[in-house]
């Protein structure tokens, strides 16, 4: 697949260098092309060839698939600079989490309870199949589940197409995750964000991130 990963952090270098390891065809989308080549891109670049870096709206006008690896406050307006009619039609895997970073750590949810952000993507693009998952843990868990027992955690996906939850469902798979729990439709997002809170204090309490859930069923 042509996968453009909006977002430079660490989730968007994480999720793309995987999808590149995996032999899919791999954009990296940036607000300002200069402004990332002249930070640490390079150096991380140098390290995977294969990965381009465009602007938004240039990264998702190729992409069959994309993914939303960007901040939860710039979720949205990444996504209007990547262009309504670029994403129309499209699966758009949505990993971001509403962090409120506003009153220090550990963050708040900005959305919560009877809404979520996956929920305000899919209204703000109505045409774009937006699929919830891989938001409930750490970066280099999500590209390489198999470090931790075998794979064998629970990653959810949440979304209105039964269809798209299926691609979405055959990439993770791809990456090593055995366990991929559909939860329903996009408003079962809410659920998943709101395991942040749960999952920040874990991460304090065990002094590492290389963890997750497993629903015994």
């Amino acid at each position: 697949m042509r996968i453009a990963v909006l977002g430079t952090g660490m989730v968007g270098r994480a999720i793309a260098a995987r999808a590149a390891e995996l032999g899919h065809e791999v954009t990296v989308g940036t607000r300002d092309v200069a402004t990332t080549r002249a930070g640490s891109w390079g150096e991380w670049a140098s390290g995977h060839p294969g990965i381009a870096l465009a602007g938004y709206a240039d990264a998702t006008a190729g992409a069959d698939l994309v993914v939303n690896a960007t901040n939860g406050d710039g979720s949205l307006p990444a996504l209007d600079a990547a262009g309504a009619e670029n994403l129309a039609g499209k699966i758009l895997l949505d990993i971001a989490n509403p962090l409120d970073f506003s009153q220090g750590f550990p963050p708040t949810l900005s959305v919560l309870n009877d809404d979520s952000l996956g929920e305000r993507i899919q209204r703000a693009f109505p045409r774009t199949r937006v699929v919830k998952a891989l938001n409930t843990l750490t970066a280099d868990l999500m590209a390489h589940p198999k470090q931790l027992a075998e794979g064998d955690h629970t990653v959810f996906v949440s979304g209105d197409d039964a269809d798209a939850k299926g691609v979405v469902t055959e990439l993770l798979t791809s990456f090593g995750h055995t366990d991929v729990l559909d939860l329903g439709d996009i408003t079962t997002a809410r659920g998943t964000e709101m395991l942040l809170p749960i999952w920040l204090r874990l991460y304090g309490r065990l002094g590492t991130p290389l963890f997750n859930v497993k629903v015994v069923r």
